[in-house]
Formats: structure tokens, sequence, C-alpha cells
């Protein structure tokens, strides 16, 4: 398992600033560089052609006062290329050059016999026509000085001395820049031990930069603070609707431990199952409730039959009915295939359909009908029950609120399962009288989502 001392130490924005200072300033040196490289050949070849030209005359002019004799003319370049070597030389400069001399046609002089030529040098040639003379010169630029030891040390001077310059102001200046970020995570840090002060929004910051860092933190605040609120209503609602069956639990267990009567012994022993019944669906209710309230709205949805999704909830739903004499009827002719979430589809079905069944009468029917209305597909449950009042439709969806004068139990969830889990699903959820004003018609309509009917 890693631990802390395992962990690696946490990077440091202020080097990597400076480290993006360092390579921008590199970045631009190697780009002078290159182009100083660049402009350095450039000028040496134009400098080499110039001086290749003055030497290529010079040689022409001290052989036009001279007869046309190979030996002479072989002397003269001699001579000439001599003297240039020795004035490079006493300057400390090294040229590469190669002199030829025709004499009507045939090769009088040259300075590098069976030397190759090379076609990269600067390359002149003066003519002679009268006398039949043509001397050409081929001199190699001189670029090898950029890449010794003292061209680099040149070259290298300019980064290294401006270094300390450039990165302790860039240092400071991002030190500086970061201050609002620290004080962000300060007023965050302070924050640490307080509990409802601790969700508060921090202050909008002036900064442009930090303005999205901060909005987010605050939209995280605010869902955890919405989470937390909900958790505890949770508790509180939990508490509220168990406290009733565990009560009823605990006087019929005590009545178990203490009633001589068996009579009494049986009524207290069916009122314990009741309370246990009561105190698991409450529960189960609960959980349902908080799922249906806290599922993600951009959880995946897969296209799903409701006609088949509508025969499995019904199957679960049987035994009920046979316990209560009830009949079910189901009506879905036709597949309707929609994008829907599962869970929350199941969720709506069970309760309306449960609903239904609970409430119907001995010998009634329930009815479930899958419609396609105007080119929606909707969903109609209808039962033979006392049904609820118009004025009473409305407050149905409120969660533990229960319909006056029922003999039904329950915990007043259901309908408000119901209900986030039709919005869940994109649809919505209507109430209205049954056929001939009888019982309670459920209608779920999903409007234009209908994929095949």
């Amino acid at each position: 398992m890693t631990t802390a001392a395992d962990a690696a130490p946490p990077k440091s924005l202020l080097r990597r600033l400076l480290a993006g200072f360092l390579l921008v300033m590199l970045g631009i040196w190697l780009a002078a560089l290159a182009h100083i490289v660049w402009q350095v050949k450039v000028d040496q070849r134009r400098q080499t052609a110039i001086v290749n030209r003055a030497w290529t005359r010079q040689i022409m002019l001290n052989m036009q006062s001279l007869p046309p004799d190979p030996a002479a003319l072989a002397r003269i370049g001699r001579g000439i290329e001599a003297l240039r070597l020795d004035m490079f030389r006493e300057a400390g400069f090294e040229t590469h050059a190669r002199a030829r001399v025709w004499l009507g046609g045939r090769l009088a002089y040259d300075s590098a016999p069976g030397a190759p030529l090379d076609d990269g040098w600067e390359r002149w040639t003066e003519r002679d026509a009268a006398r039949g003379i043509t001397v050409e010169r081929r001199e190699k630029p001189n670029v090898d000085w950029v890449f010794t030891p003292s061209a680099a040390k040149y070259l290298l001077s300019p980064l290294v001395y401006s270094l300390p310059f450039v990165l302790l102001p860039a240092w400071f200046i991002v030190r500086m820049g970061l201050r609002p970020l620290n004080a962000v995570a300060q007023a965050l840090e302070a924050r640490e031990h307080e509990s409802r002060a601790g969700l508060a929004p921090l202050p909008a910051s002036p900064y442009r930069e930090l303005a999205p860092v901060v909005d987010a933190v605050n939209r995280l605040m605010r869902r955890l603070s919405d989470r937390l609120a909900r958790e505890h209503e949770f508790l509180a609602d939990a508490a509220h609707e168990l406290k009733t069956p565990l009560s009823v639990m605990q006087i019929n267990a005590h009545l178990l431990e203490t009633a001589a009567d068996p009579a009494q012994r049986l009524d207290a022993g069916t009122g314990l199952r009741e309370g246990v019944a009561r105190a698991t669906h409450t529960v189960h209710q609960l959980l349902a409730f908080e799922r249906a309230r806290q599922a993600p709205a951009d959880a995946p949805l897969r296209d799903l039959d409701l006609a088949d999704l509508l025969r499995e909830r019904l199957a679960l739903a049987a035994p009920l009915a046979l316990q209560r004499d009830v009949d079910l009827e189901l009506r879905a002719d036709h597949p309707a295939v929609l994008p829907l979430h599962r869970e929350s589809m199941a969720a709506l079905l069970d309760n309306v359909v449960g609903n239904a069944v609970k409430y119907s009468p001995a010998g009634g029917r329930v009815e479930v009908r899958l419609d396609l209305d105007n080119g929606a597909t909707c969903i109609v449950v209808t039962d033979q029950g006392p049904g609820i009042a118009p004025a009473l439709r409305t407050r149905v969806f409120e969660r533990f609120y229960r319909v006056p004068g029922q003999d039904q139990g329950g915990s007043g969830l259901g309908l408000a399962i119901a209900e986030r889990a039709a919005a869940r699903n994109g649809a919505r959820i209507a109430l209205d009288a049954g056929p001939g004003g009888r019982g309670l018609a459920v209608r779920v309509d999903f409007g234009m989502l209908t994929g095949t009917v």
C-alpha cells in the first residue's frame, strides 16, 4: 500500500513557469544563432567572391606585361599566391585557394596540381583574348570559425549573462502573480473545521484567470451543501416515518412477553408482523425515493420496449392482485421502443400499479394500457378504488402526504417516487377520474419520445 512517505513529491507550478521562461529564452537564442550562422555564411561567401575576383585580376594584370611564355606566366602565378599566403598567415587567417593559368588553351600553371576541383568554392575567371591568356581562381569561403570554441564562447555569452537578469525578475513576477491563488487556498483551508460556513461560497475573484476556478469551487460547494441537506432530510424523514411502526412493534413485542391470554398473544403477534411489514415497506420506499431524487441526469439511457417492461412488472404485481382478489389486465398489443432508464421506470410502474391494486376493492379490476395518442406514447393505469378528489390531485405528489380517510396503510411516497421517475425519463404523470367517474386513472405521457409503436 502506498504511504505518504512513498508518494511522489508535489510538482512545483513556479518551477514549471520558470522552466517555460527558460525554454522560451533558449528557443529565441537558437533562432538567433541559426540566423547568425546563416548570415555569416552569406556574408563570408560574398566577401570571398570579392577577394577572389580581386586576386584573379591582380594575376592577370601582372601577366599582361610578360611575353607569352608558359614558364614566365607560371612564375608570376606562384609569386602572387606566395605573397597572398604570407599576408594572411601574418594576420592569423588560413585560406584555401587554387589558381590556374592557360596560354593558348594549354595549362601553364596550377597551384594545386592533381587536386580535385571543389564546385562549392567561389570561382572567378579573367581572359585576355588578344594574348590567349586565361586566369581562373577558386577560393573556399572561410566559415569554419563559427564552430570553433572561441566562436561558441562569443555566441553563448549573451544567453549565459542574460539568465540571471531574466529569470530572477520572472521568479519574482510569478510569485507575485500566484498570490491570489494562494489566497484562495488559504480561504479554503481556514474553513476546514467549520460545518455550515465551510460550504459557503467563496467571494468572486477580481482576476479573470481565477474566476473559473472560484466558480467551479462554488458550484461544488453548492452541490455538497445540497447533498448534505438531502441527507439530513432523509434521516429526519426516516426517523419520522419509522417512529410509528417501531412503537407498534415494541408494544406488541411487550404484549407477546407479558400477555397470558392466547387470544391477546395472537393479536400481538399479528400486530408485530404488520408493524414489521409496514417498517420494511417504509424503508424500501424511502430508499426508492432517495434513489429517484439523487439519480444523475446524465445516466445513460437504453432503448427499451415498454410493452415487455409492462409485462415483467405486472407479473411481479400478480401475487398481490391474487391476494386481494383483483383482476389485472394489460393491453399492449404493439411494441413501443423508447430511450429509458430501466431502474427508474420499473420503480414508476411498480408504485403506480401497486397503488391501483392496493386501493381497488375485492373483485375489482385494474387495467394497464399502452397507447399511441397523436404520435405520443402513453401508459394509462385505471382502477376501481375510491379515487382522489380533484383538489388533492396535486398534493398527493408531495412526499409523505396521504389522502385523509384512507384505510390502507402506506408511507405516502409512492406517487412522489413515480413523479420523479417520470421526470427522469422525460415523461409527465397526471391524475384523473377513472372510467365513468369511478376510481383513479394515472396517465404517464412520454411526449414525442416514441421510437417504434
